[in-house]
């Protein structure tokens, strides 16, 4: 049975949520975001409490509740020269950070470091941080998901959508991807997203991504299908975020938000009988 016909929805309905991860990350990623959510067929977002530009996100999320938008709970900063570290104080999280204090760059430095209560206590402070500034989150996910490079991790964040009542993200792709065992961490209560689709770097650098979304738009198949991107502008904020790293950068990022503006994907969306589907739309058909 699909995750879609466990909430009710028709079985042979293709729903899509087109989720953009990364708000808050720079006012370049904030203003694709926006534009993404208001002028193209992005569907859903999730903002960064930690990142230097929260608060500008923060203001539009709480202005714009029509839109549906998560908390990006994050434990990691793969950046080069943009660092940012947890959003309380460090000493109260000293084995999530580096020597300067601030995130590690990678989920295998995470699990080699992390105390599990440690873990806890930011991330529920980066969900207090958000209910303060007034956001109503309409569910949970996580960046580069870190959460899944630890199983003690992983029951936290599961844990952590049973107390403030929210769905979070669950998928057996996303699992894979960072090597978690899928049989001995997942439960069979489990809400899971039926299929994830993200980018790969052989897309960008053979075709472009625009390709790839295409082929996926036109091969989807029935259930609750999520696409992750992540818009920005590139110029000269994002070069320097991103320097030295391609994959995920300034000009992956560009191509996130060309496509899902474009009214050409608009009409794949009407062409192939594509329906749009939010967490908000999960949450409330979730027992």
């Amino acid at each position: 049975m699909t995750a879609a016909e466990q909430l009710g929805f028709d079985a042979n309905a293709k729903l899509l949520m087109i989720h953009a991860d990364d708000a808050g990350l720079s006012h370049s990623e904030n203003q694709a975001t926006i534009q993404a959510l208001e002028k193209g067929i992005v569907n859903s977002y999730s903002i960064m409490v930690p990142c230097p530009w929260f608060h500008e996100m923060a203001v539009f999320a709480k202005n714009n509740p029509k839109f549906d938008c998560g908390i990006h709970l994050t434990l990691t900063c793969e950046w080069e020269t943009y660092r940012f570290g947890p959003v309380l104080p460090v000493f109260e999280v000293p084995s999530l950070v580096d020597d300067n204090g601030h995130f590690f760059k990678k989920r295998d430095q995470l699990s080699a470091n992390a105390k599990p209560e440690e873990v806890q206590k930011e991330l529920q402070a980066q969900i207090e941080k958000a209910l303060k500034y007034g956001l109503t989150p309409s569910h949970l996910d996580s960046h580069m998901y870190s959460v899944g490079s630890d199983p003690e991790f992983f029951k936290i964040y599961k844990s952590l959508g049973e107390q403030y009542n929210l769905p979070v993200l669950v998928n057996q792709q996303l699992l894979q991807m960072v090597g978690l065992d899928t049989k001995s961490n997942l439960e069979t209560n489990d809400f899971q997203i039926d299929q994830t689709f993200v980018a790969a770097w052989n897309s960008f650098e053979n075709e472009g991504l625009a390709a790839y979304y295409q082929s996926v738009m036109e091969n989807l198949n029935p259930g609750i299908n999520l696409i992750l991107i992540h818009p920005a502008f590139d110029e000269y904020e994002m070069q320097g975020v991103t320097v030295n790293h391609p994959n995920f950068g300034a000009e992956w990022r560009q191509q996130d938000f060309d496509f899902f503006t474009s009214e050409q994907t608009r009409e794949t969306l009407q062409k192939h009988n594509i329906h749009l589907v939010t967490w908000g739309d999960i949450k409330n058909r979730l027992p």
